[in-house]
């Protein structure tokens, strides 16, 4: 990646005088994204479950915010701690900025609708959520008759390719079923973007900026303590059955979990290998560090506010504290890094959330009607943009695309995907209620604008 283009040139020339607006470009990024509709989208979209549960839920809104809080803190710090490196390679807008688009392509009902949606855009480049959030700032989100996209500096766009590189340039990986990686940032049909913002056609891999470190992390902080906290409080995680009692026998809870941990197949590369004593001791020195004092579950009084506020609190902290900066070599270009230990640390909280909430038995009901809501839009979807006739179903902004524009069947095809993919879950489910004449409202387009 050349990283030595202007990092505050945006896309497109805009028109008219900025006179009188003192912020940066990268100020000015940071406020864009945070008055787009996509990004006010998100307070609709889950995080892990869904908000409306009754419990006050972390949803893809306040994570999204909480994400960019610590990205921005952490820049600051290693400008204070470290301001010989830090100065010349991070600003904290655009590590803001980066943070706070960083799931802004998260689609309805999270990580399961992510797998749909890819299996039925096999055929043209799949779906990803970190290459939808590209796509729309560079080419969906509308701020200007004048270009697409939300015109974004080369330095935020930097910031938020979390996996810089292409569907068709994604790397190795043995032992996914692809043989590839999972992941990628930017699909074959924005590959010329990418292209603008690196200076290379290749379509990567290319080494990850600064900004993007740091907004990785920031993510992987923040979810994994706020998961924890908010499944804790509602009585999902019984962190209290899990703590080690000096003198005590071992708690049945604790050795089903453990060993949760180190069978698991999903779990982070970075535990592999750990044994179950090894594992129990990381955790258990965690929580000592982040004094978690609790002996029973959470019950809502002031004393537990305060107790809970302190431990997530003393964890977010502890996990700033763990990432440098680092002078470059030329065999070895990283620019940040960090000790295993706390890597390995939020990968033990993570599958916290994996146990007890993502895999168990309790969310099978409501995964299979999310998975069936989102196979019934796309069948939907798909059908209206391939019609030669079509029938009016979409909302004003996609019959303008496909009628002004020369697309082919792929980028029709991928429209289908935007769509579904920009949808909040209030919005899916009330698709979904009209076509199958749940619901008889008015036409979709009051709906979908």
């Amino acid at each position: 990646m050349n990283l030595n283009f202007p990092l505050d040139e945006r896309f497109h020339k805009e028109r008219g005088s900025h006179a009188g607006d003192d912020r940066s470009p990268f100020e000015r990024d940071r406020d864009i994204i945070l008055y787009c509709s996509a990004f006010k989208r998100l307070l609709s979209v889950t995080q892990v479950t869904s908000a409306s549960a009754g419990y006050v839920f972390h949803t893809r809104l306040t994570h999204s915010l909480q994400v960019a809080q610590v990205g921005r803190r952490l820049a600051q710090k290693l400008i204070k701690k470290q301001p010989e490196l830090a100065v010349v390679h991070i600003d904290p807008d655009r590590v803001e900025a980066a943070c706070l688009a960083h799931d802004i392509g998260h689609p309805p009902f999270g990580h399961l609708a992510e797998t749909i949606l890819d299996r039925n855009a096999n055929q043209f480049g799949g779906f990803e959520g970190n290459a939808q959030s590209f796509r729309i700032v560079t080419r969906l989100g509308v701020t200007s008759l004048d270009y697409p996209g939300l015109n974004l500096t080369r330095g935020t766009l930097q910031g938020l390719l979390k996996y810089p590189w292409t569907y068709s340039r994604r790397p190795d990986e043995p032992t996914h079923q692809t043989g590839k990686k999972p992941k990628w940032g930017v699909y074959d049909c924005d590959a010329a973007t990418l292209t603008d913002i690196t200076g290379d056609e290749s379509g990567g891999p290319f080494r990850r900026s600064v900004e993007a470190e740091l907004m990785d992390w920031s993510d992987d902080v923040t979810y994994s303590v706020h998961d924890v906290e908010d499944f804790f409080r509602a009585g999902l995680i019984p962190l209290h059955l899990l703590k080690s009692y000096e003198g005590g026998s071992k708690r049945k809870e604790r050795k089903r979990f453990f060993e949760y941990v180190v069978e698991n197949k999903q779990k982070d590369e970075i535990l592999n290998g750990l044994s179950t004593e090894e594992t129990e001791e990381i955790f258990d020195n965690l929580l000592h560090f982040a004094a978690f004092s609790f002996e029973q579950p959470y019950e809502g009084a002031r004393e537990d506010h305060a107790q809970l506020r302190r431990f997530t609190s003393r964890l977010i902290n502890r996990f700033i504290n763990a990432l440098r900066l680092r002078e470059a070599s030329a065999n070895d270009p990283r620019l940040v890094e960090m000790d295993i230990l706390p890597q390995q640390e939020i990968a033990i909280l993570k599958q916290l959330t994996w146990f007890y909430v993502i895999d168990a038995p309790a969310l099978a009901m409501q995964r299979e009607a999310q998975e069936k809501i989102i196979e019934r839009i796309f069948d939907v979807f798909h059908e209206e943009v391939h019609a030669r006739i079509p029938s009016g179903l979409l909302p004003l902004y996609y019959r303008d695309l496909l009628k002004y524009s020369s697309l082919t069947g792929a980028d029709k095809s991928r429209l289908a995907i935007d769509l579904i993919a920009g949808m909040t879950e209030s919005q899916a489910i009330a698709v979904y209620q009209r076509l199958e004449g749940i619901a008889l409202n008015s036409e979709l387009d009051k709906l979908l604008v």
